[in-house]
């Protein structure tokens, strides 16, 4: 931990980027030469079919890397929606002469209501259980794709599948569909950058922080799964188009399984990296032809490939690549400087900032907090203390909705909070710190920062875009004595630097009150000192703190206020020190002696 000298703040600005579209435009200008080039050159056959196949099956497997790379959510029914996108094409223009165009939005969005409607029935299971649903609901489509005779043609598939007028000949096809890959492409390189992005990224790294800092997890893990499918919809689309024949074969659960390889292998995080490995699942078995006279080998050869990139390169080839590439560009890159924090928690609900009146939560018969009344006044700090199994972290856990009340009501700044989820309770104040850490493991610590001061009604943001969040990031950075290290990884942090960009993500949100849950656990005396001077800083602003802690060095120096449970009830409640003296509290946990 740093010293309060570390932490005086530079007045500097952070500098204004260059516009999206000019920052990016190499990658645009590439983009047109690839498709000039799909245009222009010939190919065979053979060889124009291996490019078709790659270039929409990359698409479909962008959908995962949004899914499961950014948002963390397994999906096997990937074919499926491909599936979708297929038969909306083929059936659309082979059967009824619909426009190409027609139908490839049709199938889209039937992908992504699907999707929407699967994810929404499914995503509060997550693990295994999310799985098992998606294989049964791939099972589901391609048995209808088989059965349903009358609509899909079943085992027979669907022929003669038009394209667009613009692109009857395979080469101009080919040439629009790397320019749909190369949009795709972009969206999904670019989305863990906005809001949206950032927000898949604190619910794959930890669902509990994201909750807590603002994010309705649920909502954001339904986008992800709807974006995954629309795009798996779109690749299979642009299938059809291209093979101009569809089968129920080619979207079963062998496909998804395929899709889900070609994500891990080059790396599911990344647009790049499922390029990479759709790019060698397609070709790795052709360079492998000349094998299939030897019966086992070429297959053999094929599997120990996959098996031996996964083993050494777990993140993928392009995570494996990038990974080495940030920890060079975080030793150049450096963090712009940032002015003075400033906090302006809201005072719109008098002199007492939260207000608590017959908190229960019971666990079956246990009565782990019972009938318990807290009153935190505005601008102090206030501390909630007891013996091990009192019940204080469970009545944090309630305050800030990760528990729902068995009874009781809890207001903050005047507004009822009682039955609010995490994230709303976040938007209308609160912030909070953990015991067990809770970081984004895989950013650095000014996105972490970041995605803490994105938090809805932060009107120390207002309309200031990503500048001002990175501005208030640094400045919440900064003021814990970090701001040099911003572009680092978290896990280049050690433990006690970990608990002040906790600190500093509940910081720049600008709550109005700051559950700090045992902050000093685990930190030695020097980082409990310099924990202490934070606390005072922290509180010479105004913000409101309520504070668990077992070091009643810590509690008694920095509390103004103190109520004490014991065995899930309130025991005493008043003035530090004379609470500290009061015979209960004495005898329940500072011991007689």
């Amino acid at each position: 931990m740093s010293s309060p000298s570390e932490n005086m703040p530079v007045t500097v600005s952070v500098p204004r980027s260059k516009p999206l579209l000019l920052r990016h435009l190499p990658y645009f200008i590439g983009a047109a030469a690839l498709v000039a080039l799909a245009a222009t050159m010939q190919f065979d056959g053979y060889i124009l079919n291996i490019l078709m196949q790659a270039t929409t099956f990359a698409i479909a497997v962008f959908g995962l890397s949004v899914v499961l790379g950014l948002c963390g959510q397994i999906n096997l029914a990937q074919a499926a929606f491909f599936g979708f996108g297929a038969y909306a094409v083929g059936i659309g223009t082979s059967d009824y002469h619909i426009s190409y165009w027609f139908c490839l939005l049709a199938g889209c969005l039937m992908a992504l209501v699907a999707g929407a409607v699967l994810g929404m029935s499914t995503l509060r299971l997550g693990g295994h259980y999310l799985a098992m649903v998606t294989i049964s609901f791939q099972q589901i489509v391609t048995l209808v794709m088989i059965n349903a005779i009358w609509l899909t043609h079943g085992p027979d598939g669907v022929p003669r599948i038009g394209r667009p007028d613009l692109f009857q000949s395979s080469q101009s096809y080919l040439a629009f569909c790397v320019g749909m890959l190369a949009l795709v492409g972009y969206f999904v390189w670019h989305l863990p950058d906005t809001r949206l992005g950032r927000a898949m990224r604190a619910v794959r790294d930890n669902e509990l922080a994201a909750g807590v800092v603002g994010i309705d997890v649920f909502r954001t893990k339904v986008y992800a799964f709807a974006l995954c499918a629309v795009l798996g919809g779109l690749a299979g689309g642009l299938f059809a188009g291209g093979f101009a024949y569809v089968s129920p074969d080619q979207f079963s659960f062998a496909e998804s399984i395929v899709f889900l390889t070609m994500s891990l292998l080059g790396g599911v995080a990344s647009p790049i990296g499922s390029a990479i490995g759709t790019g060698l699942l397609i070709l790795i078995p052709e360079w492998l032809r000349f094998l299939k006279s030897v019966p086992g080998l070429y297959l053999a050869i094929y599997g120990l490939s996959v098996i031996l990139i996964i083993r050494f390169m777990p993140d993928g080839i392009w995570g494996f690549v990038a990974a080495a590439f940030e920890r060079w560009r975080a030793q150049l890159k450096t963090p712009p400087a940032a002015a003075a924090l400033q906090l302006k928690p809201a005072t719109v609900g008098g002199d007492i900032v939260l207000e608590v009146t017959g908190l229960s939560k019971y666990f079956g018969g246990l009565k782990a907090v019972d009938g318990v009344d807290i009153a935190v006044k505005r601008g102090g700090v206030h501390a909630l203390i007891g013996p091990n199994g009192s019940g204080k972290t469970t009545t944090l856990n309630v305050l800030s909705g990760l528990y729902k009340a068995t009874a009781g009501k809890i207001l903050l700044d005047g507004t009822d909070i009682t039955t609010m989820p995490p994230h709303q309770r976040t938007a209308a104040g609160l912030g909070r710190t953990f015991q067990n850490i809770r970081l984004f493991r895989s950013m650095t610590a000014l996105e972490n920062v970041e995605i803490g001061a994105e938090r809805p009604g932060n009107k120390m943001i207002g309309e200031g875009g990503d500048a001002a969040l990175t501005e208030r990031a640094m400045e919440a950075l900064t003021f814990v004595g970090l701001g040099g290290r911003a572009n680092e990884l978290i896990s280049g942090f050690s433990y006690g630097h970990q608990r002040l960009i906790e600190i500093a993500r509940a910081l720049a949100a600008n709550p109005t009150l700051l559950l700090l849950d045992e902050p000093a656990a685990g930190l030695n005396s020097t980082e409990k000192l310099e924990l202490h001077e934070l606390l005072k800083r922290i509180a010479a602003q105004g913000l409101t703190i309520l504070i668990i802690d077992h070091d009643m060095t810590l509690v008694s120096e920095a509390a103004q206020h103190i109520t004490v449970l014991n065995f899930g009830r309130r025991i005493a409640d008043g003035e530090s020190m004379a609470v500290l003296r009061h015979p209960d509290v004495v005898s329940a946990y500072l011991g007689s002696e």
